[in-house]
């Protein structure tokens, strides 16, 4: 199973599995990864699950929608150029190995 590791402000590292076709909000609520609120649930309206993907996967993922696009403009933490809403991020084999800062903070 594919697995995606989440990077805190601390430098803790957690890696969990992700099954195929989860998105990675979704994952880090599931495995009780602090600082990914998902207020939401996933429908682009908080942008509490922010996140700075790593490279080199930040340049495999499609670019962000106008929705998510926009949602980025309103993060509590500043966006950066490789900002995600981890909502939008979908697991795929391709994405095996991704790393992804969570943003602090998020609210």
């Amino acid at each position: 199973m594919p697995r995606v590791t989440y990077i805190h402000s601390s430098g803790e590292r957690n890696e969990v599995e992700v099954p195929i076709g989860q998105n990675l909000m979704m994952a880090a609520t599931g495995h009780g990864i602090e600082g990914i609120a998902g207020d939401c649930g996933g429908a682009m309206s908080c942008a509490t699950c922010h996140v700075v993907v790593e490279e080199p996967f930040a340049a495999l993922l499609p670019a962000p929608d106008d929705t998510e696009d926009q949602m980025l403009d309103y993060t509590a933490a500043p966006r950066q150029a490789n900002s995600r809403l981890c909502c939008q991020i979908v697991m795929s084999d391709m994405l095996d190995g991704i790393a992804v800062r969570i943003a602090d903070p998020q609210v």
